[in-house]
């Protein structure tokens, strides 16, 4: 999934959170981070610390990576 908006992000981070079966509850605790963070994240806010959100994106084993466009494949876009 080619990640273009902090709305593209907070799907991807709720697909993957329903993929593994876990409620919100269970993910921000697997992340430790709380549950209105957690929350937050899926809902899309864009005012979360950067930190946190790739700690989230690292224990729910999404990759996200910075690739220069005249680099891009167009693999997985």
């Amino acid at each position: 999934m080619r990640i273009l908006s902090v709305k593209t992000m907070s799907e991807a981070v709720n697909t993957r959170r329903k993929q593994l079966g876990l409620t919100q509850a269970e993910t921000a605790a697997m992340c430790n981070v709380g549950a209105r963070f957690f929350s937050e994240l899926e809902n899309g806010k864009e005012t979360l610390q950067i930190n946190k959100v790739l700690h989230c994106l690292e224990m729910l084993g999404i990759n996200l990576y910075a690739i220069n466009r005249e680099d891009d494949t167009g693999e997985n876009k």
